[in-house]
């Protein structure tokens, strides 16, 4: 990869990994489908305002928005809920660290409804470290009887299941005509037409304290940073790199989530945590193959 390419990956990752930190601010003043609303609803309107700017149409046709609303419910909708309710229970590197299991999902689902990706035997043996490092980090808790813990993992790893099935269903675009720009702010705009009246009707967020300064600065950066630009950001790796190095930023998420938790929001982790991250980490370098081939 380019110089610019590797730049950009490092900042997506950032965005992405302050996504849990801002959550993690966030959650504890507001109910989480209403921050889910305010994520996806300033991010649409922020994207919206920008594609004049890149002069990209929006989109286009019955079939191509029937698609996206699929797309905002699989890769918005509900992971963004299931990631936030977790984010009740769990410190924002945990969280991270469970979300980097989306390409162990990507390989089995991959190989259950596509005839051109099939599961090899090093892929099958990196989603069984992966899902090893999973059990190593979260095992003495839910064996435990820590029932928060088992609730919050199980919503990780589901939302970690739908950004899979968001991968393949995403493939179609191309056929459709519709471009990644246009793919981004149609599942933002689908997903919050999608939330909002749920978190009007559970929420009733107009009966809510007023949150702090802080919580509204989490959301906007949130909505801002780790959502609108990070699309943005993502669909240009996309275009210079392609999908194999954009992987990568899977690596990264985790390292700056750590970060952030730990300089400003005080987390800590345990070894176990730290054992876990490392076998997912080996998990995802035996799919992405780079490792194994620089061996060779």
């Amino acid at each position: 990869m380019s110089a610019l390419a590797w730049s950009l990956l490092v900042a997506l990752s950032v965005l992405w990994g302050g996504s849990f930190f801002f959550v993690g601010v966030a959650v504890a003043e507001l109910p989480p489908l209403t921050l889910v609303a305010l994520r996806v609803g300033l991010a649409a309107a922020m994207l919206w305002a920008a594609l004049p700017l890149v002069s990209v149409p929006p989109p286009r046709g019955l079939r191509a928005w029937r698609a996206i609303a699929v797309m905002g419910l699989l890769n918005n909708a509900i992971p963004f809920s299931l990631i936030v309710w977790s984010q009740q229970s769990l410190s924002s590197g945990l969280a991270a660290i469970l979300n980097a299991t989306t390409p162990l999902w990507g390989v089995l689902v991959a190989h259950a409804l596509t005839a051109e990706e099939k599961a090899t035997p090093a892929r099958l043996a990196g989603v069984l470290l992966g899902f090893a490092g999973v059990a190593a980090m979260m095992g003495p808790d839910i064996l435990g009887g820590a029932l928060a813990a088992a609730a919050a993992t199980a919503a990780m790893l589901a939302a970690t299941l739908s950004y899979a099935f968001a991968g393949v269903w995403g493939r179609r675009f191309r056929a459709l005509g519709v471009a990644p720009m246009q793919a981004a702010v149609g599942q933002v705009s689908a997903s919050a037409l999608m939330i909002l009246p749920l978190a009007l009707l559970v929420d009733r967020p107009w009966g809510l304290a007023m949150p702090s300064g802080t919580a509204v600065a989490s959301v906007l950066g949130l909505a801002a940073l780790s959502t609108a630009l990070a699309y943005v950001i993502y669909f240009r790796i996309l275009a210079l790199a392609g999908t194999v190095n954009l992987l990568l930023v899977t690596f990264l998420v985790p390292v700056s989530a750590i970060l952030l938790g730990v300089l400003l929001l005080g987390e800590a982790l345990l070894a176990r945590h730290l054992v876990g991250m490392a076998l997912i980490g080996a998990g995802l370098a035996a799919i992405d193959g780079r490792v194994l081939r620089l061996v060779r």
